[in-house]
């Protein structure tokens, strides 16, 4: 009687531990989001077992039917198309019940996309959040930034919109897209976000991982806008004003130039 969480690879199938290619020997059933895709990495490994779909469509269900049989002794093994089951992906409603059922969980570690995405990009620090995929529409950037870095899921189809949508926010801000981590044709684009919008002005293909520096203090827009009409009133240019103190703030020139009026 055990559920094992087992991490997969995120995208290269080799970058998979010995502990969990034992258990998904060992396991009764395993648990996947696609079993045609989880069978081509068992397939790779040589390994034959019995699969069960287990994704965002049918987890309530599942649950309910497998956590009888876990309680009855049955080993399973959980994975996901790729990563960590419950991390943005189906599997925390089925380790919820059965921890409450008394019913051992053991988590086997493995590929972080989150992890990979944060090292390559440069941008690591001491701290970090991890915001899953970015909501669609607009996107609410005073709460998704912060001080520490950012790691965020997006779709390809919504990348150039997204990249766009932040460089109207923050253009100077330090960005990394990473693209098809670890598989064939890994790309990692780094630069600010104005750079980056042009970049992928168009939807690249593959699966996203964005990284998102870490936000500095607001600048004190009154205060920019104050030193504008000091120099205005000195005789420098209106737009020379607002360009010069802009570079200076990090406040958009065109607000400068406006609020100055």
């Amino acid at each position: 009687m055990t559920l094992a969480v087992c991490a997969t690879p995120i995208g290269n199938l080799d970058d998979v531990t010995l502990r969990v290619l034992a258990e998904l020997r060992a396991a009764d059933v395993v648990l996947c989001e696609d079993t045609r895709h989880t069978r081509g990495l068992l397939e790779r490994h040589g390994i034959e077992a019995t699969l069960l779909s287990y994704h965002e469509h049918n987890e309530a269900a599942r649950t309910a039917e497998l956590l009888p049989r876990l309680e009855a002794g049955e080993r399973m093994a959980l994975v996901s198309d790729a990563g960590m089951p419950g991390i943005s992906d189906p599997g925390a409603r089925l380790i919820r019940a059965a921890l409450g059922a008394g019913v051992p969980v053991t988590v086997l570690p493995g590929a972080s996309a989150v992890e990979t995405a944060l090292v390559a990009s440069g941008l690591v620090g001491d701290r970090y959040q991890f915001v899953g995929f970015l909501p669609r529409g607009v996107k609410p950037w005073p709460d998704l930034l912060a001080a520490s870095p950012t790691v965020a899921f997006e779709s390809p189809q919504r990348l150039p919109a997204t990249l766009r949508s932040l460089a109207e926010f923050a253009p100077e801000l330090e960005v990394a897209v990473c693209r098809e981590l670890t598989k064939r044709f890994e790309e990692v684009v780094r630069g600010t976000a104005a750079e980056l919008a042009v970049r992928f002005a168009d939807p690249p293909k593959g699966e996203i991982v964005l990284v998102l520096g870490p936000r500095g203090s607001e600048p004190d827009e009154d205060a920019a806008l104050s030193v504008v009409s000091e120099l205005v009133e000195a005789g420098v240019p209106r737009k020379r004003a607002a360009d010069l103190v802009a570079r200076l703030t990090g406040v958009a020139r065109n607000r400068l130039y406006r609020g100055s009026l």
